[in-house]
């Protein structure tokens, strides 16, 4: 990896995280949301936004905000947000 993307600290490196991070959530959101049967626009219904906005979430297309973020996860999906932070 060191190769491909550099050392943590290098510019390329700490970009390629945080998109990495952003596939992450998108996919964390699809899992939930296939897992409980719902399409991106039933979902999209529940919290208040639109199907397109779903999609790009999950397809990694788009930043969100925190408090989008729990609002899909708590009032959409039923669930709960847990964050950890790692130095």
């Amino acid at each position: 990896m060191y190769k491909k993307y550099g050392k943590r600290g290098v510019k390329k490196r700490e970009q390629w995280e945080q998109e990495f991070e952003t596939f992450q959530l998108g996919v964390l959101l699809e899992e939930a949301r296939l897992k409980l049967g719902l399409t991106q626009q039933q979902l999209a219904e529940k919290c208040g936004t639109n199907k397109s906005y779903i999609s790009r979430i999950e397809n990694n297309a788009s930043d969100i905000r925190l408090s989008t973020l729990m609002k899909i996860i708590r009032t959409g999906l039923g669930g709960q947000l847990r964050l950890t932070l790692q130095l």
